[in-house]
Parts: C-alpha cells; structure tokens; sequence
C-alpha cells in the first residue's frame, strides 16, 4: 500500500472513536446503577473538542475495558466494546507504528471473540477461501449486526496498522463484503459509517487497477445525506479520496472549505467534526503541490 493509501485508510478510521463509544455495549459494561455513567462518559467523549484531552485519557478506559474483559470472557457486549474502543484509539491517537499495531491486534482479538460467539460459522473465517467465507456471510441475521460490526471495525483498523503486510491488505475484499452484508442486516445504527468505510475502500486504487471511485463517490453522498452534514469527516475522506483520485480541484476544495466553515460543535460528533477540520486545513494547504 502506497503511503498516500496508508494515510487515507487512517483518515477513515478517525470516525470510529465516535462509533466505539457512543455503541450501546459500553453502556451495557457497567451494572445498572452506573450504567448514567456510562452514558454520560461516552457523551463528554463525543462532545469534546480537544481531542489530546481524549488521547490522554481514553487509555484508563482501555484497561477498564480489559478487567471487564477478564471478569466476563464470554460476554459479546463487553467485548465488542473493547474492540471497538482499541481499534479506534489504535487508529487515530496511537502515532508510533508498532504501538499501533499492538494495540488493533488486542483489538481484533477481541472482536474475533465476540463474533464467534455470536456466529460460530465465523469461527472458521480464517480458514476458508473467498467463495466459502462469502456463502457464510449469508447465514448472518440482523441480530448479529451489532458483533458484525465490531469485527470489521477491529479488522479494518488491524488492516491499516499492518500495511505493510500483504496478507493483511488481501482481506480488503473480506472486509467490502462484510460491510455491505452489515448495510443489509444494519436497521440504522450503522448506515452512514458503513457508507463512509465502503466510500474509501472503493478508492483505495486508482480505476486502472480496479477502483471504483464512481461508486464510491454514491457512497460518500448517501453518507453525508444520512447525516444531513453534520458529520465532517465525510466530507473530508469524500475530498481525499474522490476528488484527489480523480484531480478533481473544484469538488476537493468545495468540500474542504465547507468543513472548516461549518460549527463543528455538533452533538454526537464534535470530536470527529475537530478532527476533521485539522485534516482539512492539511488538505487544502497541500492542495497547490497536489494538483
């Protein structure tokens, strides 16, 4: 994977900080007495908007997630919930590579547990080939939506930590096809992220080497149409990853200049809204050697 492949699959990934902690799972770690608390942390996370503070301290929670885990090994909730908090912070606030990958491989770890739980035919993903793994997407029932997820988020962010392994780029279509079987069990939770990773995988390569950026454009204006615009990273990956693949200048700084004009301060996504008009500021000042 090229360098500016790399740095768009982590771009990408920065919206999962918001998808891990506004999960109902984190909710349901705690007993009912704290469960306001859980709900009320994962808010103030969302809602911050210094994302070092975020940095700083979500590693407290990663080992509170893990003494849940060891005090419930089989609980899907629990470790869904750890997955999704390790690959969202491995991704977006881990900077050294090797720590990166440490942290998305406990990540991984744990949503492999869960889903296995929840869909035993799962456990023997790694052992099938495409066509066998493809026919058991197909016994996954909506029920198991909310584990499907944790899985691909821990793995697509494992993916990105270990680039520079090409049996970990070879699961790239595993993870296209997973995203679009969850688009079909998913009631609504999950439709506009799952746009948004589909957006940018679809543009991972150019169209000579079997991108698809004209799909992917589709998928990245479903997305920012289901958030009705409040969530800016779309906008951000749309940029990066259509209108810089296709040289695209007007659409690539329309876009980047409608998210730094915006509020950020969005319920629900002003962490991803700060991270993303940093990215943004980035983008357009590369913009001139760029294009």
């Amino acid at each position: 994977m090229t360098e500016r492949s790399r740095n768009k699959t982590r771009a990408g990934l920065v919206a999962l900080m918001a998808a891990a902690l506004g999960s109902t799972g984190c909710a349901s770690l705690v007993s009912s007495a704290a469960s306001g608390f859980a709900d009320n942390l994962s808010s103030a996370v969302l809602n911050q908007t210094d994302p070092e503070t975020v940095r700083d301290g979500a590693p407290a929670y990663l080992l509170l997630l893990d003494s849940l885990v060891e005090g419930n090994p089989d609980d899907p909730a629990v470790l869904q919930a750890a997955a999704e908090l390790y690959a969202s912070y491995g991704a977006v606030f881990a900077d050294d590579p090797e720590r990166a990958r440490r942290l998305t491989r406990r990540a991984r770890a744990y949503g492999e547990r869960s889903l296995c739980l929840e869909y035993r035919p799962a456990c023997a993903w790694h052992e099938q080939d495409y066509a066998a793994f493809e026919a058991s997407l197909e016994g996954l029932k909506p029920g198991d939506a909310d584990a499907l997820y944790s899985y691909a988020l821990s793995s697509l962010a494992y993916i990105r930590a270990h680039s520079d392994d090409w049996n970990s780029l070879a699961e790239l279509p595993r993870m296209e096809a997973i995203l679009e079987r969850l688009l079909v069990l998913d009631d609504g939770d999950y439709q506009a992220q799952l746009y948004t990773y589909l957006g940018i995988l679809a543009t991972l390569r150019p169209p000579s080497l079997g991108g698809e950026p004209e799909l992917a454009r589709n998928y990245f204006e479903r997305a920012i149409e289901l958030t009705d615009g409040r969530d800016l990273a779309v906008k951000v990956e749309y940029a990066r990853g259509y209108a810089r693949l296709l040289y695209e200048r007007d659409l690539h700084d329309r876009l980047l200049n409608e998210v730094l004009e915006a509020d950020p301060v969005v319920p629900g996504y002003t962490l991803t809204n700060t991270l993303a008009q940093r990215d943004a500021e980035v983008l357009l000042e590369s913009a001139d050697a760029y294009f």
